[in-house]
Protein backbone atom coordinates (compact mmCIF):
# COMPACT_ATOMS: atom_id res chain seq x y z
CA UNK A 1 0.00 0.00 0.00
CA UNK A 2 1.20 3.62 -0.85
CA UNK A 3 1.95 6.08 1.70
CA UNK A 4 0.05 8.42 3.59
CA UNK A 5 -0.23 11.74 1.41
CA UNK A 6 2.36 14.16 3.12
CA UNK A 7 4.30 11.59 5.32
CA UNK A 8 8.42 11.86 5.35
CA UNK A 9 7.74 8.00 3.54
CA UNK A 10 5.57 9.62 0.73
CA UNK A 11 7.98 12.36 0.38
CA UNK A 12 10.78 9.87 -0.23
CA UNK A 13 8.65 7.99 -2.40
CA UNK A 14 7.75 10.81 -4.58
CA UNK A 15 11.39 11.98 -4.93
CA UNK A 16 12.28 8.66 -6.47
CA UNK A 17 9.45 8.83 -8.38
CA UNK A 18 10.49 12.34 -10.04
CA UNK A 19 14.34 11.49 -10.18
CA UNK A 20 13.44 7.85 -11.59
CA UNK A 21 11.54 9.68 -15.04
CA UNK A 22 13.55 10.74 -17.56
CA UNK A 23 11.12 12.77 -18.94
CA UNK A 24 10.10 14.60 -16.22
CA UNK A 25 14.07 15.79 -15.70
CA UNK A 26 14.11 16.70 -19.27
CA UNK A 27 10.89 18.68 -19.06
CA UNK A 28 12.26 20.64 -16.27
CA UNK A 29 15.65 21.45 -18.45
CA UNK A 30 15.40 25.59 -18.67
CA UNK A 31 13.28 25.71 -16.38
CA UNK A 32 13.44 27.17 -12.33
CA UNK A 33 10.27 27.12 -10.11
CA UNK A 34 9.96 25.78 -6.57
CA UNK A 35 5.91 24.87 -6.29
CA UNK A 36 4.98 24.48 -2.51
CA UNK A 37 1.97 22.52 -1.69
CA UNK A 38 -0.22 22.40 1.30
CA UNK A 39 -3.65 20.14 2.06
CA UNK A 40 -5.40 21.52 5.11
CA UNK A 41 -8.11 19.34 7.12
CA UNK A 42 -8.99 21.23 9.90
CA UNK A 43 -6.52 22.37 12.12
CA UNK A 44 -3.55 20.49 10.27
CA UNK A 45 -1.94 21.22 7.69
CA UNK A 46 0.50 19.00 5.23
CA UNK A 47 2.91 20.49 3.37
CA UNK A 48 5.80 19.85 0.72
CA UNK A 49 7.05 21.37 -2.05
CA UNK A 50 8.31 20.41 -5.59
CA UNK A 51 11.31 21.97 -7.30
CA UNK A 52 12.35 22.21 -10.62
CA UNK A 53 16.31 23.17 -11.35
CA UNK A 54 17.05 23.19 -15.03
CA UNK A 55 17.03 19.45 -15.63
CA UNK A 56 16.77 18.58 -11.40
CA UNK A 57 13.69 17.63 -9.87
CA UNK A 58 12.94 16.82 -6.09
CA UNK A 59 10.20 16.79 -3.89
CA UNK A 60 10.91 18.33 0.15
CA UNK A 61 9.03 18.32 3.03
CA UNK A 62 7.80 21.11 4.21
CA UNK A 63 6.96 25.04 3.35
CA UNK A 64 10.06 26.51 1.11
CA UNK A 65 11.52 29.75 2.32
CA UNK A 66 10.37 31.74 -0.95
CA UNK A 67 8.51 29.85 -2.95
CA UNK A 68 7.53 30.76 -6.52
CA UNK A 69 4.03 29.58 -6.54
CA UNK A 70 1.76 28.33 -4.31
CA UNK A 71 -0.92 25.63 -3.96
CA UNK A 72 -3.48 24.79 -1.30
CA UNK A 73 -6.85 22.91 -0.75
CA UNK A 74 -8.38 21.40 1.59
CA UNK A 75 -7.94 17.48 2.31
CA UNK A 76 -10.95 16.59 0.85
CA UNK A 77 -10.54 18.41 -2.42
CA UNK A 78 -7.02 16.93 -2.41
CA UNK A 79 -8.37 13.07 -2.40
CA UNK A 80 -10.28 13.59 -5.23
CA UNK A 81 -8.21 15.46 -7.19
CA UNK A 82 -5.48 12.23 -6.02
CA UNK A 83 -8.54 9.60 -6.97
CA UNK A 84 -8.92 10.92 -10.29
CA UNK A 85 -12.07 12.05 -9.95
CA UNK A 86 -11.73 16.01 -10.52
CA UNK A 87 -8.54 17.54 -12.58
CA UNK A 88 -6.46 19.79 -10.78
CA UNK A 89 -7.47 22.73 -13.34
CA UNK A 90 -11.13 22.04 -12.75
CA UNK A 91 -10.53 22.45 -9.03
CA UNK A 92 -9.12 25.25 -9.60
CA UNK A 93 -11.86 26.59 -11.46
CA UNK A 94 -14.09 25.78 -9.24
CA UNK A 95 -12.26 27.52 -6.14
CA UNK A 96 -11.39 24.34 -4.56
CA UNK A 97 -7.84 24.85 -4.99
CA UNK A 98 -6.13 28.60 -4.27
CA UNK A 99 -3.24 29.37 -6.48
CA UNK A 100 -0.62 32.18 -5.16
CA UNK A 101 2.65 33.52 -6.51
CA UNK A 102 3.42 33.86 -9.48
CA UNK A 103 1.24 32.49 -12.25
CA UNK A 104 3.05 33.47 -15.17
CA UNK A 105 6.31 31.65 -13.60
CA UNK A 106 3.49 28.44 -13.49
CA UNK A 107 2.93 29.23 -17.19
CA UNK A 108 6.60 28.93 -18.37
CA UNK A 109 6.43 25.48 -16.73
CA UNK A 110 3.45 24.04 -17.23
CA UNK A 111 4.52 21.45 -19.80
CA UNK A 112 7.35 20.09 -16.78
CA UNK A 113 4.82 19.90 -14.58
CA UNK A 114 2.12 18.40 -17.31
CA UNK A 115 3.23 14.58 -16.76
CA UNK A 116 3.49 14.66 -13.06
CA UNK A 117 0.11 12.88 -12.33
CA UNK A 118 2.01 9.80 -14.34
CA UNK A 119 4.97 10.18 -12.36
CA UNK A 120 3.78 10.14 -8.76
CA UNK A 121 1.32 7.06 -10.00
CA UNK A 122 3.73 5.32 -7.01
CA UNK A 123 2.63 7.20 -4.56
CA UNK A 124 -1.55 6.99 -4.96
CA UNK A 125 -3.88 4.52 -4.40
CA UNK A 126 -7.17 4.74 -5.72
CA UNK A 127 -10.35 5.78 -2.99
CA UNK A 128 -7.06 6.46 -0.24
CA UNK A 129 -7.44 10.03 -0.99
CA UNK A 130 -3.37 9.51 -1.09
CA UNK A 131 -1.65 11.41 -3.96
CA UNK A 132 1.10 13.17 -5.83
CA UNK A 133 1.77 17.00 -5.87
CA UNK A 134 -1.49 18.66 -7.95
CA UNK A 135 0.23 18.35 -11.62
CA UNK A 136 -1.45 20.72 -13.73
CA UNK A 137 -3.41 18.91 -16.47
CA UNK A 138 -5.12 18.60 -19.37
CA UNK A 139 -8.51 18.51 -19.32
CA UNK A 140 -9.27 15.07 -22.03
Amino acid sequence: MPPTLGTDEWIAAAHAAAQDDPGLREAAVGRHVVIAQEVVDGARRTRWHVVLDDGEVAVRPGWPEAPDVTFSQDAAVAARIARGEVAARTAFVLGQVRLGGDVARLLEVAPALAGLGDVFAVVRTAGSGQGGPMPIEDET
